[in-house]
């Protein structure tokens, strides 16, 4: 395993998702501006050495729902779409406002479903990304969750799991096989895979490594929700799928260390690496029905 970490110092073109939980204060829902500042300089850093990076930030919708005072977290569709109006705004600007800091360009890309379903749309995607990277820019990407309401089925093994298309780890897989991506980092509130919720079982056992994607593995994933953020341990193992299947590799990690990016590129033992074994013939489109 030391020799498949230490490979991953030559990564060029790199994804790194961002959980609400990880952009946001626990307490309060509101924006960790200290997170934020630390992860836009590595990232500045990253694209200074002559890496190209991708970033796929959840928190709109929590964004927007502090923005407007609400208590609780929206469950009406609207609402929600309210929600995310507001907190992407809010959200672009601050990232705006860091980058500027470090003479930095970002850009926004919003996706939706039909981005990927639709061939010419896909190819646009695919072409402006590499373009924003030639660029020297860094696009911050999210679900335009304004218009977007679909459900789409993603394969996970040999069987489907209905997952919506707003969760960011599958979006940042689907991200990461769009731009040909050769690394993709989720960082989130838990530290990687274990065999079992380690919040329930004390003997849950941590997965330093994954070589392969099989049934054993997806049965270890076990949803988890909190008040601020969506998806579970299932949509990390679906983004696995997808990323692995790609041709790229994909760490979990916990994001309450921003400097884990730093560590996991220098190869480090962080969170639980899963090994790329890149499909024959893949294309992204199959895992969308």
């Amino acid at each position: 395993m030391k020799e498949h970490r230490d490979l991953l110092k030559d990564k060029k073109r790199i994804v790194i998702k961002l959980g609400t939980t990880t952009i946001t204060h626990a307490e309060t829902g509101k924006i960790n501006l200290s997170k934020l500042e630390k992860l836009v300089r590595i990232v500045t850093d990253l694209n200074n050495s002559g890496k190209e990076v991708v970033v796929v930030s959840s928190g709109a919708i929590a964004v927007g729902r502090i923005a407007l005072g609400l208590a609780e977290k929206p469950k009406r569709k609207a609402l929600k779409q309210a929600c995310a109006a507001i907190g992407q705004a809010k959200l672009m600007m601050v990232y705006q406002k860091l980058f500027s800091e470090y003479n930095q360009t970002p850009a926004q890309v919003l996706i939706t479903k039909y981005t990927i379903i639709n061939d010419i749309s896909r190819e646009n995607a695919h072409n402006t990304f590499h373009e924003l990277l030639n660029l020297g820019v860094i696009p911050i990407v999210n679900e335009n969750d304004t218009v977007s309401t679909d459900e789409i089925e993603l394969p996970l093994n040999d069987s489907h799991t209905s997952i919506a298309f707003g969760d960011n780890d599958s979006l940042s897989a689907m991200v990461a096989a769009l731009i040909d991506a050769d690394l993709l980092i989720l960082l989130s509130d838990i530290d990687g895979l274990y065999t079992n919720d380690p919040n329930k079982d004390e003997n849950a056992k941590f997965i330093e490594y994954v070589p392969n994607l099989d049934s054993h593995i997806a049965d270890m994933a076990k949803g988890s929700s909190n008040d601020f953020g969506t998806g579970g341990m299932i949509t990390k193992i679906t983004a696995a799928r997808i990323a692995t299947d790609s041709g790229a590799d994909m760490v979990i990690a916990n994001g309450e260390d921003i400097s884990n990016i730093n560590k996991i590129l220098s190869g480090k033992n962080i969170g639980t690496l899963f090994a790329a074994n890149r499909k024959e013939n893949f294309e992204l489109i199959d895992y969308i029905v």
